[in-house]
């Protein structure tokens, strides 16, 4: 896995180098990263790990289908983990935890470990009872090849280059952000059990995910951003499926939830090197 994962990164680059930039291939990374991070957050993440919304098997499986074309292993194995983060959150039996054991670990190198590489049925038993998720958790490997195969028969060699390898690197470490930094840098609104934080910036970039110290204080919410401030496109996504009725019943946050007691320290100073940088949200 290690080798593939690595081997992703040198095709991405030097396929990038050899293909050069050009306005096609900047629309092919962008359109690519955009679906992937919406099926990241909204299918992974908000659906198969919390259920935050309903929606019906055929569009479960189109959502499971476009979150693997990002390379994060099976949709059952992800949302098993994520499940067993939140149970353990920046405890000693964390998946990964930076508070724990370091950015690195927490950024990229517990994806490598042993113990981690099996999907745990028991943690993800409502979505497991479906054949053809499971179908799709066991052949990840063969999904990533065959998007890959789509994008170059679409596109060519450019789709193949910036629209599969350079899109799934950018969105691995955007993604691996949420879990390396969002636990480190940035605010605290709630006072969570854990080391939470919300982070504009990551959340930018992920679609909603970097509003992660909300999250952790209400994870039954398909809206991760609380405010109108606070921007959140794959919730704004989920709404307009919900209007054309493919999903239903998108769970929101409830005004006593948002206005709970806030953390009596909302100030970060957050320490990288020999820089200090002190982060305070609005107020």
């Amino acid at each position: 896995m290690a080798f593939a994962f690595w081997g992703a990164h040198v095709v991405a680059l030097v396929g990038a180098l050899w293909i050069g930039w050009s306005w096609t291939a900047l629309w092919w990374l962008l359109g690519s990263y955009a679906v992937r991070m919406f099926a990241i957050t909204a299918g992974y993440h908000r659906y198969f790990a919390h259920r935050t919304f309903k929606t019906g098997r055929v569009f479960q499986f189109i959502l499971a289908l476009l979150a693997m074309s990002s390379v994060q292993q099976g949709v059952l194995w992800w949302a098993a983990h994520h499940r067993d983060h939140h149970k353990n959150s920046d405890q000693p039996d964390d998946v990964h935890s930076p508070v724990q054991r370091g950015f690195w670990w927490a950024h990229v190198a517990w994806i490598f470990a042993a113990r981690d590489k099996g999907t745990d049925f028991d943690r993800i038993r409502d979505f497991a009872k479906y054949p053809e998720l499971r179908w799709l958790d066991r052949n990840d490997r063969l999904i990533a090849v065959a998007w890959g195969v789509v994008l170059l028969a679409i596109g060519g060699t450019t789709a193949l280059v910036w629209g599969h390898f350079v899109s799934i690197v950018v969105a691995w470490h955007v993604t691996f952000c949420i879990n390396s930094l969002a636990h480190v840098m940035g605010s605290r609104r709630y006072a969570t059990t854990d080391d939470s934080r919300n982070n504009p910036a990551l959340a930018v970039l992920t679609f909603g995910e970097g509003w992660h110290n909300n999250h952790h204080h209400y994870q039954r919410s398909a809206r991760q951003g609380f405010y109108w401030w606070e921007i959140d496109v794959t919730y704004y996504v989920l709404k307009g499926l919900e209007a054309l009725r493919i999903v239903r019943d998108v769970e929101g946050v409830p005004r006593h939830v948002r206005d709970a007691v806030r953390a009596p320290n909302r100030t970060r100073v957050q320490t990288i090197g020999a820089a200090a940088i002190v982060i305070t949200p609005p107020s």
